[in-house]
């Protein structure tokens, strides 16, 4: 498989100390080109939703003060809320120690899961419950859809 450049809009990676404690922001972009995005509510704390971003999509975070990721699937640059109107105002961003993790803090405005509920993260592991791990079951965290993803993108067959 033949190396793929990407584009970086950032400063590049400088000593171990300049990444970890310095004032630059130098995020590591993985050999696909992508870093590793989790949403934040800012009111609650709540984890809403894991995606990644290419360098266009934190650029454009940064300069819009709105999400935008990178999907895998389409091979494409997203506006967060785009087709659902259900976007994400960005009141921070913090970067990991390592810089290779990014974390947005946001304002949600309406549902963060593309099925629905206000947070991809809608269902818990049941912890302790048995030791065929082909029988663990997950247990709701949300009771309610926040909106019929049917009416904002169609009916899917999965």
């Amino acid at each position: 498989m033949a190396s793929q450049t990407f584009q970086n809009n950032f400063e590049q990676r400088g000593t171990v100390k300049e990444v970890e404690e310095g004032s630059v922001l130098m995020p590591k972009f993985g050999e696909d080109g992508l870093i590793p995005c989790i949403a934040t509510d800012v009111e609650t704390g709540v984890i809403l939703m894991f995606a990644y971003m290419n360098s266009e999509a934190l650029t454009k975070t940064i300069q819009t003060r709105e999400a935008h990721y990178w999907s895998r699937s389409r091979s494409e640059l997203w506006k967060k809320g785009e087709s659902s109107g259900h976007i994400q105002k960005v009141v921070d961003i913090r970067v990991d120690c390592d810089q290779d993790a990014i974390c947005l803090i946001v304002e949600q405005i309406g549902a963060a899961c593309h099925v629905g509920y206000y947070s991809c993260f809608h269902r818990s592991v049941e912890l302790g419950a048995s030791l065929d791990m082909r029988k663990i079951r997950l247990v709701k965290n949300e009771d309610n859809k926040k909106y019929d993803p049917s009416l904002v993108y169609g009916a899917k067959d999965k």
